[in-house]
């Protein structure tokens, strides 16, 4: 039996550009189930909640609770919540504290790395990268355990020199505090991606800028700097999204200080309006609410931003 091959050529040029339009669908549909799952679903259903509300209907002792349409009442109740924005002013003093600090710790261990002939440049890059490895519920025990006075080895080696305990876990130095678990753990990742954009960087351009007599600092503010400025953005606005979603330190601190309430900051408070008073609804409206937030701040920020770092226009 014998094959007419010119018969059954059209087919296979017909099935294999069919075949090839499928083949990336093929390999993004995993991560698209992942998504629309865990991601798509869940932020939807907490939009559907945050316009529903619990309330109890037949009146008398054998009332009935039951879901209800609410509409605007739980984004009206959480704007006019003073706790809720008690926990944004906290919030913001926290990252006027731990957002700046991190940046310019990560940039100028970035660019002392990034300098001819330094010494132990691997073992101080994975030295600084490993706090960022370490769990953050972990990280703020450890620091925890390092602030209270009675486990505390600095406040021990104070009472031996007659020095009364230091306390940092109240007053004015709360904040600093847990801001400096948040840097702790942030500069190393941060420090990262400004050392891989600097290594970037031609060395003609160095050579060329110290042939003419500059300076290792007027390279790294003439030079370096402007060239990272899309990596410090990018970094900035990391440290911004992670202020604005600031939980776990302060959660796990509360135990030690009664300075910390179960309203510190807003997911404190979304957390304890959803498990702790079963608001769901609620708790909903005003994670909608934050997550608006900082969408919107990122869009601002990345819109300043873009012409001096990207070169792009307005």
């Amino acid at each position: 039996m014998t094959v007419d091959v010119r018969t059954q050529t059209p087919r296979l040029r017909r099935s294999k550009p069919a075949r090839r339009w499928a083949v990336p669908y093929a390999f993004l549909t995993p991560a698209g189930v992942l998504f629309v799952v865990f991601l798509a679903i869940p932020i939807l259903y907490a939009l559907y909640l945050s316009f529903r509300a619990m309330k109890v209907t037949g009146g008398g002792p054998f009332g009935v609770r039951e879901e209800t349409w609410a509409g605007f009442e739980n984004y009206i109740a959480t704007f006019t919540d003073s706790e809720f924005l008690a926990g944004f002013g906290r919030l913001a003093i926290y990252g006027v504290i731990a957002v700046p600090v991190t940046l310019g710790l990560a940039l100028l261990f970035a660019l002392l790395l990034d300098l001819p002939r330094v010494r132990a440049a691997r073992f101080s890059r994975v030295a600084i990268f490993i706090p960022y490895a370490v769990p953050g519920v972990i990280a703020s025990l450890l620091w925890g355990f390092l602030y209270l006075p009675s486990t505390s080895p600095l406040n021990w080696v104070l009472n031996n020199l007659g020095i009364p305990d230091v306390e940092v876990l109240t007053g004015g130095a709360l904040f600093p505090a847990v801001a400096n678990i948040a840097i702790w753990g942030g500069v190393g990742f941060n420090m990262i991606i400004i050392y891989t954009s600097l290594r970037g960087i031609p060395n003609e351009m160095h050579e060329a800028a110290r042939i003419d007599g500059a300076s290792e600092w007027d390279i790294a503010l003439r030079i370096k700097i402007p060239l990272v400025a899309p990596a410090l953005v990018l970094t900035g606005l990391f440290s911004l999204i992670g202020t604005l979603q600031v939980y776990g330190e302060p959660m796990t601190l509360r135990p030690m200080t009664n300075e910390i309430s179960q309203t510190w900051v807003p997911l404190m408070k979304i957390y304890r309006d959803a498990f702790a008073r079963d608001d769901l609804s609620l708790a909903a409206a005003s994670s909608v609410v934050l997550a608006l937030g900082t969408l919107v701040v990122s869009i601002v920020l990345l819109r300043i931003t873009q012409k001096q770092a990207f070169g792009e226009g307005q």
